[in-house]
């Protein structure tokens, strides 16, 4: 498994952050780290970009939501 550098951690809080600042309270803490999650798989990858990794939170919690209200 790769490892996550500083740089990339640093990505993922500011693109979760951003992610989640619509949302009610910013999200509930399993909503949150079920994004989160799946941010890291993603860096874990390679994708490091903060656009990249916001086009991956975005999708995710598209995904979630969709999941809540089904």
């Amino acid at each position: 498994m790769k490892q996550l550098d500083r740089r990339t951690k640093a990505a993922l809080d500011a693109v979760l952050e951003d992610a989640c600042r619509d949302l009610p309270h910013g999200g509930d803490h399993l909503f949150r780290k079920a994004i989160a999650q799946k941010l890291i798989h993603s860096a874990r990858k390679g994708n490091t970009t903060i656009e990249g990794l916001m086009i991956v939170a975005r999708n995710a919690i598209r995904e979630t939501t969709e999941r809540k209200s089904a």
